[in-house]
């Protein structure tokens, strides 16, 4: 039985001109990560990230604490839907700078209505896949670890590919991925353990890398 980690990148940059880039915090944390499963002898026979910067960024991190130097498997199909494509199906103005805990909470809200819409087909934000389509790319990303692969296997990703991930292996209706998908922390592992036929739950969204008085300050969640 093989065992397949889902890192979501550490800390990017949001409310930034590019949110698609790591903070110091971000490399920290990763790095962090890293070391972790070094000192828990861990090797990977393969490793997969999306193709954005912060999924890339946050492996280089990761192998840096690790020590190791291993290429990743650039997969498309990880990377995360557009949040601003997809608040502006539901509020078509642009959105202010959120600076304030308000602005935030605000933000959040309208990407919640803009995701609803967008599972149900209601709405297809502009230059993205549909609901439809953007499963698919992340069932075909899991498709590839239980059919390619027997040993453990790192992914990197983001929050809407790792919620949904879940949502196809534990079959839950695409809102719940909504809650999962707003709660899950930089940097978290969630586990699946895989055979060639399926994918099982092991754990969701923890950080044991971070579960030190020196390292619980670096836990976040955008």
């Amino acid at each position: 039985m093989g065992r397949l980690l889902l890192v979501r990148h550490g800390q990017a940059s949001f409310g930034a001109a590019n949110y698609d880039q790591l903070s110091e915090l971000g490399h920290r944390q990763c790095r962090r990560l890293g070391e972790y499963l070094r000192e828990r002898g861990a090797r990977f026979e393969a490793v997969v990230t999306g193709t954005l910067n912060r999924h890339l960024q946050s492996w280089q991190s990761i192998a840096e604490g690790l020590g190791v130097t291993q290429d990743a498997l650039p997969w498309a199909g990880l990377n995360e839907y557009d949040s601003e494509a997809v608040i502006a199906t539901v509020h078509p103005h642009k959105l202010q700078k959120p600076e304030t805990p308000e602005m935030v909470r605000h933000h959040f809200r309208l990407l919640r209505d803009g995701l609803r819409a967008w599972m149900a087909a209601e709405v297809q934000p502009a230059g993205m896949p549909s609901y439809r389509e953007f499963v698919a790319g992340i069932e075909g990303a899991l498709d590839h670890v239980r059919t390619k692969h027997e040993g453990d296997v790192l992914m990197v990703s983001s929050g809407g590919p790792i919620s949904t991930a879940m949502g196809l292996v534990l079959q839950t209706p695409p809102e719940t991925t909504i809650e999962l998908n707003l709660r899950i922390r930089n940097s978290s592992v969630t586990e699946f353990a895989f055979t060639p036929k399926r994918h099982m739950l092991v754990t969701y969204n923890t950080l044991p890398h971070l579960d030190t008085d020196e390292h619980r300050a670096w836990e976040t969640y955008t």
